[in-house]
């Protein structure tokens, strides 16, 4: 073989993977929903309008990007539990692989923003290491069990509502549970053996810690294209879109477009708030108002007493932010659905694939809150931070992935299989 064969076959193998078939070719797009998209536009508007005039620019700021995210995972279809679950049952790497390009992009801004100590609004980067120990590994494996019970990881639960999926719906009325369940039982989540977390940081400075975060990133990127290579899985499915400068608003984005985009509003939350983007701490606190509203006292749990949890509950959701970026993913979801014909209700949901929801959900919600984050707050808010239990999470994830993989068929739930023609 040639000098210049090999360079080629070096090159092919870096651009891309093989599958045992070609793509599936996308649908067309749907006629436009006026009815939802009118109400999730005025929605969207409105509320950004009210937080930005009533409680300040920094929390209408939070919301608007939150629209941005719902915009833009909605369009990429942008998944975690589905890349995990592409990638441990049949080898295909290519949602794993976006998640390297997404992880590294806010890797890069968020070092700079750290370097530079640069912040909106008032805000400056204060970014620290999660704890490592038995509720972290313990708590990613639980979580990703619920995910691929429940269908959508924490941010792909957000999108999936408001993109008008009924099934999903039962799982974040599952999340909101699991979650409110760890609430009250804190003291006995409280206290299991855990050190102190690693921030690169601290011990190579941002560059340092930049430049190692890139270079496990590629090694990923490497691994997964000779598992791909060795197992020839099918190729991913395709979704309905439109073409041209239209697939801009009507259509799905390649997932590594997305990916950089995500990956830059990631770095926006930093920017404005001076912490990473989290999702699930909302649903404790959507949670417990709600049982407020019933006349019930979370307030006087051990968990909602600690200082920050009970300054939280004490105010308005609209100055708090996983709740103001989970609102605006869910509405900027709908707006895009809405424009891609896609939202729609389904009426009709099998029984076991609506227990699957909701125990899936439950199990997130307990899993996130024992781990101190999620697919979001902990995998990708940890490892673009340079934690070290960002990178611990994601590799016990992976564990509870293959568990949930097995536990799937028990309620209906169909797992690719290297005969089909898409996973």
């Amino acid at each position: 073989m040639s000098a210049t064969t090999d360079k080629l076959s070096a090159r092919d193998f870096l651009l891309r993977s093989p599958t045992s078939c070609a793509a599936p070719q996308p649908a067309p797009e749907e006629p436009v929903r006026a009815a939802p998209l009118v109400i999730a536009g005025a929605l969207a508007v409105g509320l950004s309008w009210y937080v930005w005039a009533v409680h300040g620019q920094r929390f209408g700021a939070l919301l608007i990007i939150g629209l941005f995210l719902g915009v833009a995972l909605f369009h990429s279809r942008f998944g975690f539990t589905s890349a995990w679950r592409q990638l441990i049952s049949v080898g295909n790497g290519d949602g794993l692989r976006a998640h390297t390009l997404l992880i590294g992009t806010a890797t890069t801004l968020i070092a700079l923003i750290a370097a530079s100590g640069a912040g909106l609004f008032g805000a400056g980067p204060d970014l620290s290491a999660g704890s490592i120990g038995l509720p972290l590994f313990l708590g990613a494996a639980v979580f990703a069990i619920g995910m691929q019970l429940g269908g959508a990881c924490a941010s792909g639960t957000l999108f999936a509502v408001g993109a008008g999926q009924s099934t999903i719906v039962l799982t974040l009325g599952g999340f909101i549970v699991g979650s409110v369940f760890y609430t009250w039982a804190f003291p006995a989540f409280d206290g299991w053996p855990e050190v102190e977390g690693v921030l690169l940081s601290d011990h190579v400075g941002w560059f340092g810690s930049w430049a190692i975060t890139i270079v496990a990133l590629l090694a990923i990127v490497v691994v997964t294209r000779v598992v791909q290579a060795r197992r020839t899985p099918p190729p991913v499915g395709a979704v309905p879109t439109a073409r041209g400068f239209a697939r801009v608003f009507r259509g799905s984005w390649p997932m590594l477009a997305g990916a950089v985009v995500l990956g830059v509003l990631a770095a926006a939350v930093v920017l404005v708030s001076g912490g990473i983007w989290g999702v699930t701490t909302a649903f404790a606190l959507w949670g417990a108002k709600l049982l407020q509203l019933f006349g019930l006292h979370p307030e006087t749990w051990e968990f909602w007493q600690q200082s920050r949890y009970a300054t939280m509950l004490e105010g308005p959701i609209w100055t708090e932010k996983t709740s103001l970026t989970n609102i605006g993913i869910i509405l900027g979801a709908a707006v895009a659905a809405s424009l891609a014909g896609t939202w729609k209700i389904r009426a009709e949901i099998p029984w076991r694939t609506a227990l699957a929801a909701v125990l899936g959900g439950i199990l997130m919600g307990i899993g996130a809150r024992m781990a101190g984050g999620c697919n979001i707050g902990a995998y990708l808010g940890g490892i673009s931070t340079g934690s070290l239990h960002g990178w611990l999470w994601g590799l016990f994830a992976l564990g509870g992935t293959w568990l949930g993989l097995k536990l799937r068929p028990l309620f209906g739930l169909a797992t690719p299989k290297p005969t089909d023609s898409a996973c």
